[in-house]
Order: C-alpha cells, then structure tokens, then sequence
C-alpha cells in the first residue's frame, strides 16, 4: 500500500512561551522551537504500521519553506521511506483552500492508496484533510483511531460524541483524518536522523504539480486572520464538597441560579 501523509512543522509549545506580536495578528516567531504537529506524528506511526503489516511505501509531504525539511527528515527518521518538501514564493499566506490545494498537486502526481492528514494542523481549524478529500473526489473520514487494512478497502474507527466509538469500511483510495491516541508513536533517535540526514528531499513547486500560482497564496485566501488575543483568565473553578447527594443538590441550584436548570 503507497501511504502519503500530510504534516506540518509548528511552534513546540511545550518549548515555547507563546506571546501575540505587536501587530496583535499574529505570534511572535523570532526564536521559537519548532516541531512535527502533534496530530501528524500519530498519522506516521500508524502509516508506518499499516506498510509493516501489507507492505508498500510511506512519503511525508509538507507545505513550507526549507526550514520545514526538518520536520520531513524527523519523520523519515521514525520510519517513512520518503519525503517531499512543495516550496514556493507563491505558496505563502495560503489559507486551508489553498493548502488542500497544493496537496491535491502532490497526491495527483503520485499513485497513492491512503492520505493521511493529522485531525488538527491547519492553526486548529481541522478543514484541509476534509477540503482535500472532496477537491480528489476521495471518501473521507475525520477523526479516526483506528484502521484495519483489507482488500482495497479499510474498516476504521471514529472517536464520536460522548465517549462512542463508530465503525465504519471505507473504499480506497481515501483520505482519512488521524486523531490523537490512535497509537503510540515511536521514538526518534540519534542514529535515525543521522541516517537521513543526506537523503535527498525533492523540492516541488506550483509548476511542478500542476498548481495555478494565482489560485494560492495571500491573494487567493478567503480566510484571513485579521486579529490574535489571549483570552482574559477567569476566576477559577469553585470546588464542590460534601457527600455525593450534598454535591448534587449544589450543582442544580447552581445550574438554576446560572440559568442552566428552569
């Protein structure tokens, strides 16, 4: 099976102390640790788990510039076989339109089974992975935990509303949107990035894959972040405490007083 998925190298915020630019649309960026986003990472182990057990391929693909080679080699370190690295003065300030987008280029010049996006990437708004299955006309499925490869289709599992879990079977090829806990990804060390680190990336742009320049980038968005803030901090929780049955009639007289209970 020919596995691409789709990641993206974003601020460590576990590294990071993330402060809102004076402009107040943006963070500030000068200095920031970066990183593979965490919702990718799971979506390469489970490619790289679904090739050891049917064979074939996994390529990691990223939108960015070259400093987003780094992330590529991170993740072919792990275990992915190849990387693709789509780079363009034109790609800048694409919105998630746009980056579904360029994806499709990459996808279409491919000949792949699977796509995998992580369920959260695109500055939290989870839309690429469902925008890029329907401009490839691919079924599609979003946050997935679990995947079981068959012949030329997959049985998978979705994480749904109130704790349940849905099973679905779904055709290849299909684009499937990866979420947390879906496995756990394995560890990268030294002698894995060393490996890679002379294994050629190919560089692609809008020519390369067949994408209109004027239908990307900042020109072409129709989504634009036009403010950033931090939320004001709020009192805190109030902690409830007696017995059970104490802490039930607290919770619906304060579920009244607040208007939630009539």
């Amino acid at each position: 099976m020919e596995i691409l998925v789709c990641v993206k190298r974003v601020p460590d915020t576990s590294e990071n102390e993330i402060v809102i630019n004076s402009g107040g649309n943006d963070i500030e960026r000068d200095d920031l640790v970066y990183s593979v986003n965490e919702w990718d990472n799971y979506a390469v182990e489970e490619a790289i788990q679904i090739v050891d057990k049917v064979g074939g391929s996994v390529t990691v693909v990223t939108v960015g510039d070259d400093e987003s080679e780094e992330v590529l080699r991170r993740e072919m370190a792990m275990g992915a076989n190849n990387g693709i690295l789509l780079t363009d003065d034109a790609f800048e300030g694409s919105d998630g339109k746009g980056i579904a987008t360029i994806l499709k280029g990459a996808v279409e010049k491919g000949n792949y089974d699977l796509i995998l996006t992580g369920a959260q990437a695109d500055a939290g708004a989870a839309q690429v992975g469902g925008m890029l299955a329907a401009m490839l006309d691919y079924p599609y499925a979003s946050l997935v935990n679990l995947i079981e490869a068959g012949d030329g289709k997959l049985m998978i599992g979705r994480e749904i509303e109130g704790g349940n879990q849905e099973m679905n079977e779904i055709e290849l090829p299909c684009v499937l949107s990866i979420q947390t806990g879906i496995n756990e990804p394995r560890y990268v060390g030294i002698r894995g990035i060393r490996k890679v680190a002379s294994v050629e990336i190919p560089e692609l742009g809008a020519a390369d894959i067949g994408v209109d320049a004027s239908a990307v980038g900042e020109a072409a968005a129709k989504v634009k972040r036009v403010d950033y803030f931090v939320p004001d901090t709020g009192e805190g929780a109030e902690m409830l405490t007696g017995s059970t049955e104490e802490i039930i009639d607290k919770l619906i007289e304060y579920l009244k007083a607040k208007g939630g209970l009539k």
